[in-house]
């Protein structure tokens, strides 16, 4: 067994896109999609970009505005820990906080399911 302490990564500053007070640190990969901590201090923002593979957010501390569509201009939701936002292909979308975030991001070749859908046959 391994304890991975996901606070300490090494993490390198994005400003891409015009995003601001945003890092991402990777620390997992597979043949299909890479796993990556993103950390967005307060006020930070990811700024609107198409997403390049199917993309989950899943807050694990703090809260974020987040929105998407095909449009560029999609509804804004508030999401907090608990919560995943799941972005498909080529979806321009953003992320934005006021308080501070930090996410588990998975991106690439993934199964999402949805609240009554179960992905795996083996949880029925």
């Amino acid at each position: 067994m391994r304890v991975l302490d996901l606070t300490t990564l090494p993490g390198r500053r994005v400003d891409s896109h015009g995003s601001r007070g945003f890092s991402v640190a990777a620390f997992g990969l597979t043949a299909d999609a890479h796993l990556v901590t993103v950390t967005l201090a307060p006020g930070g923002v990811i700024a609107r970009h198409p997403a390049a593979g199917r993309q989950l957010l899943v807050v694990l501390a703090g809260a974020a505005v987040v929105s998407g569509g095909s449009d560029g201009e999609g509804q804004e939701v508030a999401v907090g820990p608990g919560q995943a936002v799941v972005w498909e292909p080529h979806e321009p979308h953003e992320t934005r906080t006021t308080d501070g975030l930090t996410a588990l991001v998975i991106e690439g070749e993934v199964e999402v399911g949805s609240p009554g859908h179960h992905v795996d046959p083996g949880d029925v």
